[in-house]
């Protein structure tokens, strides 16, 4: 898996990115994380990218040119036209099932905005995926862009070193993740549920079942609606 960024901060990308397990599993080789500065293409001498808007309205808008030159000079390097998302918050709001989509291509560009937008041309020109992060609004789409790239490099196989933990954790078939515990036994008067220390892992994995059912159903009742339950748990948790 390739990522290329294209965006104004670079470093704040590969800062955000080139740590803990993302950082590690880019220096096995299993994925590669690369920053392009949209800058570097632009052809004002004083580096500028934003002009502003026709018909009028606050703000800056990026210009076409130096983002479809970013864009064209990283499909020259790779000798194709890749998945190319825009992070937007007028795009569909990013899930798991998208990250495990997004994490079978080969390279995926990202394009993060920056002040009142991107002109409209280029987006038609190179964009096939706009996606958001959530119903805000934030100044750039540097932290959406990173928040992609950790969820997709997870998929990614061997960049976690516990293969199951891609598929235990929050989301799958729609159903938070169980509570857990650690040592000690007891903190602060409260213990450790006695099925988890009992050996059976048979009842061990039936309660934990049951309490990602309950927590779904307690904190995201909209997940709780779509989520995979055999016949038996419609009932028992309705």
């Amino acid at each position: 898996m390739r990522f290329h960024i294209m965006t104004l901060f670079p470093e704040m990308v590969l800062q955000g990115l080139n740590t803990s397990i993302i950082g590690r599993a880019a220096e096995k080789g299993l994925l590669s994380i690369e920053a392009v500065n949209i800058r570097d293409y632009t052809l004002d001498k004083h580096k500028k990218v934003d002009d502003y808007p026709y018909g009028g309205g606050a703000g800056m808008l990026m210009q076409a040119q130096p983002v479809y030159d970013t864009w064209e000079s990283i499909v020259d390097r790779i000798g194709y036209r890749p998945r190319t998302i825009y992070l937007t918050p007028q795009g569909t709001t990013f899930t798991q099932p998208m990250a495990k989509k997004f994490a079978k291509e080969e390279d995926l560009i990202f394009l993060c905005g920056h002040y009142e937008g991107i002109d409209e041309r280029v987006l038609e020109e190179i964009v096939t995926d706009y996606v958001s992060i959530g119903d805000y609004v934030l100044t750039g789409g540097e932290l959406p862009a990173m928040v992609l790239a950790d969820a997709i490099s997870r998929m990614v196989p061997g960049v976690l070193t516990n293969e199951e933990s891609g598929s235990t954790e929050s989301f799958e078939g729609n159903l938070l993740e169980y509570p857990q515990y650690s040592r000690p036994e007891e903190w602060m008067g409260k213990r450790v549920p006695p099925v988890l220390l009992s050996g059976n892992h048979q009842k061990v994995e039936e309660w934990r079942r049951e309490q990602a059912i309950l927590r779904t159903k307690e904190r995201r009742p909209d997940l709780f609606e779509k989520a995979h339950l055999t016949e038996k748990e419609k009932k028992l948790f309705s």
